[in-house]
């Protein structure tokens, strides 16, 4: 497993394992065979209802394959109705409880709504009191991550965004690089919305090297420093996703995957107010977009 190395000096696995949307009946045994294949950061959130599962599955790691806690990069996230100070530091605990484990490598504002000012000084507070070894945020357009920059007294270590062929953000990643700050893709495959692994382009690459497109989109994003947390229920795919360190794209594969930038979200548009609405509702109603 390859790392970057985040601007406080933590190590984080460049492929993780996301488990949004997978159901709190199934997502420990899933966890549990991600980990088994060599995951080793798992980001859930508590809007995804299925933290205890992801707690279960730690601790199965732990017993039925010698995988340590210390071994593990966990990342959860608080949500829009636990933005705030006090919010944040309760949901906080909540997580830990559910998640069964005494500190977390990676806690995230969720979304850029409400008071997330309030919530980032509470996450302030755990990693200088060391009960998270890193900070960052979820979705944050270049213009709210440059504002938090400059009127924090951490910068985050991570934003996690969307981030696929057909959404590739060139601003979002030039800001975070100058703040150091370390770039997450969720979704990379935009859940194969808009003909994502129907693309000419990125089979044509697969074939070039005996790969899947989605191996061949993981690989993308790797070769440019982004750390990427793809999802999946069924094992094989799972050692797939996982099998993306034994080849490299050449410069004009690159080029290539260009071209399929549209420059546009395929799942989260933060300044549509449709979206915006549905993410606030997302609790009651989980819609995965309106887009």
């Amino acid at each position: 497993m390859q790392s970057v190395k985040l601007n406080n000096g933590i190590e984080m696995p460049l492929i993780g394992f996301g488990v949004f949307q997978i159901p709190e009946n199934e997502c420990e045994d899933v966890v549990v065979n991600a980990i088994k294949s060599g995951y080793r950061l798992i980001d859930t959130a508590s809007s995804y209802k299925n933290e205890e599962a992801v707690g279960r599955a730690i601790s199965r790691a732990q017993n039925e394959l010698g995988v340590e806690r210390k071994d593990l990069f966990v990342t959860t996230k608080a949500f829009i109705q636990e933005m705030g100070y006090d919010k944040t530091l309760k949901a906080f605990d909540e997580s830990l409880s559910r998640l069964s484990i005494d500190y977390l490598d990676l806690y995230l504002i969720h979304m850029p709504f409400g008071d997330y000012y309030g919530s980032y000084r509470a996450l302030e507070s755990l990693y200088k009191e060391g009960r998270v070894k890193a900070i960052g945020v979820c979705n944050f357009l270049p213009d709210r991550l440059l504002d938090l920059c400059n009127n924090v007294t951490v910068i985050p270590q991570v934003n996690q965004i969307e981030h696929h062929p057909h959404y590739q953000r060139r601003e979002d990643l030039d800001l975070m690089q100058q703040f150091n700050i370390q770039p997450e893709a969720w979704a990379p495959f935009a859940e194969g919305l808009k003909g994502m692994f129907d693309e000419p382009v990125l089979k044509d690459i697969a074939q070039k090297y005996g790969k899947t497109p989605a191996q061949v989109i993981l690989r993308w994003n790797i070769e440019q420093g982004i750390v990427v947390i793809p999802k999946t229920v069924h094992e094989k795919r799972m050692m797939e996703n996982f099998n993306v360190f034994d080849f490299a794209l050449d410069a004009q594969d690159m080029v290539k995957i260009k071209t399929l930038d549209k420059n546009c979200p395929s799942m989260l548009d933060t300044r549509n107010l449709n979206e915006i609405r549905r993410v606030y509702d997302y609790l009651k109603n989980p819609v995965l977009t309106s887009l």
